[in-house]
């Protein structure tokens, strides 16, 4: 009973830390929304040594590792703007957002981890993470997406996009 409001309270404050993504020009969503976690081979078949899958980078360790570098380094309050705009999807469009947002208290107080990575083509990937607020988990296992855009490996504008959709900003310009 004394917990009833922290989830929404949680997942606002969370949100909170990417409603400065509205304002940017585009919250496209290229895959009809959501992420569909399909089967993997990975339990039937082996990994390839010659050639990568179709569904996949060249090399899934390496992209994988970035992707969980990326996600951290854009969720993490201490980052700089700079660094956040290198690992956000279309992220030069939204320098002057993330700057004027960058001393917000929430932001502050959010991180994210990022719990597994599925690759869906070799340019995209559904990511599970959990958004924390004070280390505490205040959306567990949410779903978001990863696309491969300048040869980086970065967070989807519309990841934040359903966030700041969750927050209940729902009108919010560009989402």
């Amino acid at each position: 009973m004394v917990h009833v409001r922290h989830p929404r309270t949680a997942a606002w404050a969370a949100a909170a830390v990417l409603i400065l993504v509205p304002a940017a020009a585009g919250c496209s969503d290229d895959g009809g929304g959501g992420s569909t976690t399909s089967p993997t081979p990975s339990a039937t078949a082996p990994p390839t040594t010659s050639a990568p899958a179709a569904n996949a980078p060249a090399d899934p360790a390496a992209a994988k590792a970035e992707i969980v570098k990326n996600w951290t380094t854009f969720f993490d309050p201490k980052a700089t703007t700079e660094a956040k705009v290198k690992v956000l999807e279309n992220g030069e469009q939204l320098q002057l957002l993330l700057a004027a947002f960058s001393g917000d208290k929430n932001a502050a107080q959010s991180s994210a981890k990022v719990t597994d990575v599925q690759f869906t083509s070799a340019t995209e990937a559904a990511v599970t993470y959990d958004l924390l607020v004070g280390g505490t988990p205040a959306l567990p296992g949410a779903k978001g997406s990863a696309v491969y855009q300048d040869q980086t490996w970065k967070v989807s504008v519309k990841t934040l996009c359903a966030l700041v959709k969750l927050s209940g900003n729902a009108a919010a310009p560009g989402c």
